[in-house]
């Protein structure tokens, strides 16, 4: 948590931009893995509930009435029954007087103030909800069924909080560095670990054990695969083969905000040449970054210079042909890079996605594409603003089944060299991510531990004694 003045000051902030109405703001319930008592553990609170409320307890809802100026937490104190078993918490009172809020009531209290707001015509805002249990929350407060609930989401308080999360404060980007900090210790525990014989599922549990020791957890189900072309690749029980690559993408969750890094290293801790040539490409890709992002400039716009970067390199090695901003235009480049260069970071790994992503990573003069195939996949396009942090993640992937089909349809067989790329299809693939802060006049990255990426770096520490 962060001091009570924060909150004060981030809940005033959010009454001016929405201007009007009841803002009702849903804290998460434990939520059962596999039976009512055997809860995932540690339950997850609302990203938005703790930017504004600040509290990590469950059966919480935050009540904002912005015509009044007042402002409630809502919740059910604990009984004698949940001390025995799970042990004192504070009163719902205690808690909200940490945040600056003097209102409480029971959560019977809830279906009142929604019955007066709506008798009384007034604007009940709340967001797109994505757990069941909200839901049907919902329902029985203010009659909207399920199927109807993402539409009629308040949008002056989506994009008032995009407004206010997207902006970084100056403590929001420290806890960012330190769960930086632990995600060094991640990657490089990995790095020490790859060799050939040991299993992915075996690297992966370490990497998520340092997660749970020195953080909250991840921040996300971590990717650690043998099979780099899988962009979701969790581990499995293969075993890491000498000559292949193995990427790792991972983070933490460290005093609520997070880190997403990836790293890809060869099994046994040298490049080949054929690896060496691609690797380039995406280290490459990855520093340009560095030269473009800044204020003012569209994050979409980093993104294609990227890939004309890319397809410049790609030219060379033969596995792209013909002009580049036409190749480019067309989507050629999405063969090897079918996704976006990066996405908005912070309480979220894809920070506020449940919000909407039209909303998080677009604007007006900024719109999505998603007509075409890799470029409908970018989930960050809108113009930098200092103190956004977003991912700088390029890779170049060779997915099998997607040069069988564009080499079958034809698609885009004047930039792309399909009997080389043949060659290829037991590659793999690889992604370099780091988290990039924009700031004043440029950008940096956050973590004050590089996790080693350049190739020379990642042999010497890989085969360190």
């Amino acid at each position: 948590m962060f001091s009570k003045e924060t909150y004060i000051t981030r809940r005033q902030e959010l009454k001016k931009l929405v201007g009007n109405g009841v803002i009702i703001i849903f804290g998460n319930n434990e939520a059962p893995a596999n039976y009512p008592a055997n809860s995932y553990a540690p339950m997850r609170q609302d990203s938005s509930f703790l930017y504004y409320f600040g509290q990590h307890r469950d059966g919480l809802v935050g009540v904002i009435d912005v015509d009044n100026d007042k402002e409630m937490l809502i919740g059910d104190d604990i009984d004698i029954e949940d001390i025995v078993w799970m042990g004192f918490v504070d009163s719902v009172s205690d808690l909200a007087a940490t945040v600056g809020i003097t209102q409480t009531a029971p959560m019977t209290a809830l279906k009142t103030i929604c019955d007066e707001a709506t008798h009384q015509k007034r604007t009940i805002h709340f967001l797109p909800p994505y757990r069941f249990d909200t839901k049907i929350l919902i329902m029985d407060l203010l009659g909207i069924h399920p199927s109807q609930q993402k539409e009629r989401a308040s949008l002056p308080l989506i994009k008032a909080i995009v407004k206010m999360r997207s902006t970084k404060e100056p403590q929001e980007i420290e806890a960012i560095e330190r769960a930086c900090e632990v995600g060094y210790v991640m990657h490089t525990t990995a790095q020490k670990l790859i060799r050939p014989g040991i299993t992915e599922r075996y690297i992966g549990g370490q990497v998520d054990g340092i997660a749970r020791s020195l953080a909250q957890g991840v921040s996300f189900a971590t990717i650690f695969s043998q099979h780099g072309e899988i962009m979701h690749g969790n581990p499995s029980d293969a075993k890491l083969e000498a000559g292949r690559l193995a990427l790792c993408d991972a983070g933490c969750e460290l005093d609520d905000y997070c880190s997403d890094n990836t790293r890809t290293m060869p099994v046994n801790g040298r490049f080949d040449q054929r690896q060496l040539e691609i690797y380039s490409i995406v280290e490459a890709c990855h520093d340009y970054v560095l030269e473009v992002a800044k204020p003012g400039v569209k994050y979409a716009d980093v993104h294609f210079a990227v890939c004309r970067l890319m397809t410049d390199r790609l030219k060379e090695l033969g596995l792209m042909k013909g002009d580049t901003d036409e190749a480019v235009a067309a989507g050629a480049h999405a063969m090897f890079l079918p996704h976006g260069l990066g996405h908005m970071m912070g309480m979220d790994v894809h920070d506020m996605e449940g919000l909407g992503q039209i909303y998080v990573g677009f604007d007006e003069e900024t719109r999505p594409n998603l007509e075409q195939f890799g470029t409908n996949c970018l989930r960050m396009g809108r113009k930098l603003q200092e103190g956004f942090v977003v991912t700088d993640e390029p890779g170049i992937y060779f997915i099998p089944h997607l040069i069988d089909l564009w080499r079958k349809e034809g698609h885009c067989k004047e930039f792309l060299n399909f009997d080389r790329l043949e060659t290829y299809k037991d590659f793999g693939g690889i992604r370099i991510e780091d988290d990039l802060l924009i700031t004043r006049d440029g950008c940096r990255f956050l973590g004050k531990s590089r996790i080693p990426y350049h190739p020379k770096d990642i042999e010497e520490f890989m085969n360190q004694n």
